[in-house]
């Protein structure tokens, strides 16, 4: 199986940059895995929330295969603790998933048909944090998930 993250606009902060890349080099042990940026729509600033998300949109499904599994970060999706993403990872290996794909929107959602073409929505937190920190985030518990996986001791319970 093949994990791609699609992210819609740059991370700024270097120390950002080299966290993210720090776990990327990590799940590389694990799985092939890829973090792919979407360039945010030009003036954006100038455009409508509604002519923006669908900008994303059309951006993203560009960047999505017929036969991936589409998972969005969203604040209404479902939560789960370390070991219960762990086990959905491995609900998917155990599939034959050829392509799982997670994305991290824009700071006004998803499109509808972004929203159609998913199969399901995760949730890290109930609380909101930063486009940016979620990558980090994600990414981080994409490794711990398979540290979990393979019971390595970076998870303590």
């Amino acid at each position: 199986m093949k994990i791609k993250l699609l992210v819609v606009g740059k991370t700024e902060k270097k120390e950002l940059q080299s966290l993210i890349g720090d776990y990327q080099k990590r799940l590389s042990h694990y799985i092939n895995f890829q973090l792919e940026v979407i360039p945010s729509p030009k003036a954006a600033k100038n455009r409508s929330v509604p002519e923006q998300k669908q900008l994303e949109g059309q951006a993203i499904l560009s960047q999505i295969n017929s036969s991936d599994i589409l998972v969005l970060l969203d604040e209404n999706g479902q939560t789960y603790s370390s070991k219960g993403f762990a086990k959905e990872l491995q609900k998917y290996m155990n599939a034959g998933t050829r392509q799982l794909v997670f994305v991290i929107g824009g700071p006004f959602g998803f499109s509808e048909e972004v929203y159609s073409r998913s199969r399901t929505k995760i949730s890290l937190s109930r609380m909101t944090f930063s486009h940016q920190m979620i990558r980090l985030f994600f990414t981080e518990q994409l490794y711990r998930a398979f540290t979990i996986l393979r019971n390595e001791s970076y998870h303590h319970q």
